[in-house]
């Protein structure tokens, strides 16, 4: 007699669990999603104050601000444009503008450091800087915002525009401790080299491409804040 071969049959455990799998992982997606939607106002708000305490800091004697956008080589207010970049215009308590913020961002050690600076246009100068992100390594990279020697290189760092006011007549960079001869050098941290440098390529590169922009658009803006008093 010929005994029959039975006949291998679906493994149904395996099945249910692959369904169970399917089930946990379309769950748990669908909380990363709801989390990421509940906090990203939260985030957002925080960023926003942390921003609007940094204007005051980065910009001497502002009492009050207005944001613009710069769109497309154009100035205006942020509640008549659609997107654009940033731009913290400052004013002191008689409505005069005592200067602009924006922020820059630049890689640094461990991550990205985001900031945001302080230009005046009476000295061509940049007035302050405040870090609004950074993971830079504790005790050393951090210190670009707790080194009250570092932080003085931002009270007049020279930004002046060239003849063309097409780019910055001198780029601004930072160099070695100790080293600083120019008002557009930024003398570094030691041990926090990578950190110091970050800041230099972030402000340089913003300031190369928006100072050029909005110096023709200041007088503009004065005039109209000005008309509106």
């Amino acid at each position: 007699m010929t005994q029959a071969i039975p006949t291998e049959q679906p493994n149904q455990n395996n099945s249910a669990i692959i369904r169970t799998l399917t089930l946990i992982a379309t769950i748990s997606g669908l909380l990363v999603v709801l989390v990421v939607d509940a906090t990203q106002p939260l985030i957002a708000e925080n960023q926003r104050i942390a921003i609007e305490q940094a204007i005051f800091q980065v910009i001497p004697n502002a009492t009050q601000w207005r944001e613009y956008r710069l769109s497309k080589d154009k100035l205006i207010p942020v509640e008549q444009a659609d997107n654009g970049i940033s731009i913290y215009i400052g004013f002191n308590q008689q409505g005069s503008m005592t200067g602009i913020a924006a922020q820059a961002a630049a890689q640094g050690y461990a991550d990205t450091i985001r900031l945001l600076y302080g230009y005046n246009q009476d000295c061509e100068c940049i007035t302050g800087i405040k870090i609004i992100k950074s993971a830079e390594t504790p005790g050393l990279g951090d210190k670009i915002f707790k080194d009250l020697d570092f932080i003085t290189n931002f009270n007049a760092l020279d930004a002046k525009l060239n003849a063309k006011q097409s780019a910055l007549e001198n780029s601004i960079v930072t160099v070695k401790h100790g080293k600083k001869t120019e008002p557009w050098q930024i003398d570094a941290i030691t041990g926090a080299t990578v950190s110091s440098r970050a800041v230099g390529k972030a402000l340089n590169k913003s300031a190369q491409y928006l100072l050029p922009k909005l110096v023709v658009h200041l007088s503009q803006i004065i005039k109209l804040e000005v008309e509106e008093q």
